[in-house]
Protein backbone atom coordinates (compact mmCIF):
# COMPACT_ATOMS: atom_id res chain seq x y z
CA UNK A 1 0.00 0.00 0.00
CA UNK A 2 0.96 3.49 -0.58
CA UNK A 3 2.26 6.14 2.09
CA UNK A 4 0.50 8.89 0.99
CA UNK A 5 -3.21 6.27 0.73
CA UNK A 6 -2.34 4.56 3.79
CA UNK A 7 -2.47 8.31 5.90
CA UNK A 8 -5.48 9.56 4.12
CA UNK A 9 -7.26 6.14 5.14
CA UNK A 10 -5.84 6.43 8.52
CA UNK A 11 -7.19 10.18 8.40
CA UNK A 12 -10.60 9.55 7.14
CA UNK A 13 -11.14 6.84 9.46
CA UNK A 14 -10.21 9.27 12.00
CA UNK A 15 -12.91 11.22 10.91
CA UNK A 16 -15.34 9.01 11.08
CA UNK A 17 -14.77 7.14 14.22
CA UNK A 18 -14.55 10.49 15.99
CA UNK A 19 -17.39 11.52 15.51
CA UNK A 20 -19.66 8.37 15.50
CA UNK A 21 -20.19 8.35 19.35
CA UNK A 22 -22.49 11.73 18.68
CA UNK A 23 -23.75 10.80 15.46
CA UNK A 24 -26.10 8.37 16.91
CA UNK A 25 -27.62 6.49 20.09
CA UNK A 26 -26.07 3.28 20.14
CA UNK A 27 -22.54 2.19 21.55
CA UNK A 28 -20.03 1.62 18.68
CA UNK A 29 -22.96 1.98 15.98
CA UNK A 30 -24.44 -1.21 16.17
CA UNK A 31 -25.07 -1.61 20.14
CA UNK A 32 -28.87 -0.68 20.72
CA UNK A 33 -29.72 1.64 24.71
CA UNK A 34 -32.96 2.09 25.97
CA UNK A 35 -33.49 5.90 26.58
CA UNK A 36 -33.97 6.75 30.19
CA UNK A 37 -37.76 7.62 31.54
CA UNK A 38 -37.81 11.30 30.44
CA UNK A 39 -34.79 11.51 28.61
CA UNK A 40 -34.09 13.10 25.27
CA UNK A 41 -30.81 11.04 24.63
CA UNK A 42 -30.74 7.64 25.40
CA UNK A 43 -26.45 7.43 26.40
CA UNK A 44 -25.10 9.90 28.80
CA UNK A 45 -22.14 11.68 27.54
CA UNK A 46 -19.82 9.46 30.19
CA UNK A 47 -20.57 6.76 27.71
CA UNK A 48 -19.95 8.56 24.53
CA UNK A 49 -16.54 9.74 25.97
CA UNK A 50 -15.71 6.31 27.00
CA UNK A 51 -16.72 5.08 23.70
CA UNK A 52 -14.23 8.18 22.06
CA UNK A 53 -11.49 6.72 24.42
CA UNK A 54 -12.15 3.04 22.73
CA UNK A 55 -12.34 4.25 19.38
CA UNK A 56 -9.34 6.51 19.70
CA UNK A 57 -7.47 2.74 20.42
CA UNK A 58 -9.05 1.34 17.37
CA UNK A 59 -7.93 3.93 15.19
CA UNK A 60 -4.37 4.00 16.52
CA UNK A 61 -4.11 0.11 15.77
CA UNK A 62 -5.06 0.79 12.68
CA UNK A 63 -2.20 3.19 11.93
CA UNK A 64 -0.09 0.89 13.60
CA UNK A 65 -0.75 -2.01 11.43
CA UNK A 66 -0.87 0.30 7.79
CA UNK A 67 3.10 0.94 9.29
CA UNK A 68 4.00 -2.20 9.65
CA UNK A 69 2.79 -2.94 6.33
CA UNK A 70 4.84 -0.15 4.63
CA UNK A 71 7.85 -0.64 6.47
CA UNK A 72 9.17 -0.94 10.12
CA UNK A 73 6.87 0.76 12.97
CA UNK A 74 8.81 3.39 14.86
CA UNK A 75 8.90 3.64 18.72
CA UNK A 76 6.49 6.49 20.67
CA UNK A 77 6.81 8.15 23.60
CA UNK A 78 4.07 9.90 25.53
CA UNK A 79 4.08 12.86 23.66
CA UNK A 80 2.97 10.66 20.60
CA UNK A 81 0.05 9.74 22.38
CA UNK A 82 -0.63 13.20 23.79
CA UNK A 83 -0.78 14.81 20.46
CA UNK A 84 -2.78 12.32 18.62
CA UNK A 85 -5.12 12.50 21.71
CA UNK A 86 -5.63 15.75 21.34
CA UNK A 87 -6.19 15.59 17.42
CA UNK A 88 -8.47 13.02 18.00
CA UNK A 89 -11.03 15.13 20.34
CA UNK A 90 -10.67 18.21 18.02
CA UNK A 91 -11.69 16.07 14.46
CA UNK A 92 -14.82 14.85 17.25
CA UNK A 93 -15.85 18.76 17.76
CA UNK A 94 -18.20 18.83 14.55
CA UNK A 95 -20.29 15.40 16.18
CA UNK A 96 -20.11 17.52 19.96
CA UNK A 97 -21.59 20.84 18.12
CA UNK A 98 -24.11 19.00 16.36
CA UNK A 99 -25.18 16.53 19.48
CA UNK A 100 -24.97 19.20 22.33
CA UNK A 101 -24.43 23.12 21.20
CA UNK A 102 -26.85 23.20 18.40
CA UNK A 103 -30.45 24.58 19.05
CA UNK A 104 -33.17 21.74 17.62
CA UNK A 105 -36.55 23.27 16.74
CA UNK A 106 -39.48 22.06 18.80
CA UNK A 107 -42.49 21.47 17.55
CA UNK A 108 -44.60 24.60 18.29
CA UNK A 109 -48.65 23.84 19.80
CA UNK A 110 -51.36 24.22 17.57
Amino acid sequence: MDTTLAAWLVIAVAIAFANLPFLNERVFGFIPVKPALGKAHAKYFVVRLLELFVLYFVVGGLARLLETQIGNAFTQTWEFYAITACLFVVLAFPGFVGRYLLKRKTARPA
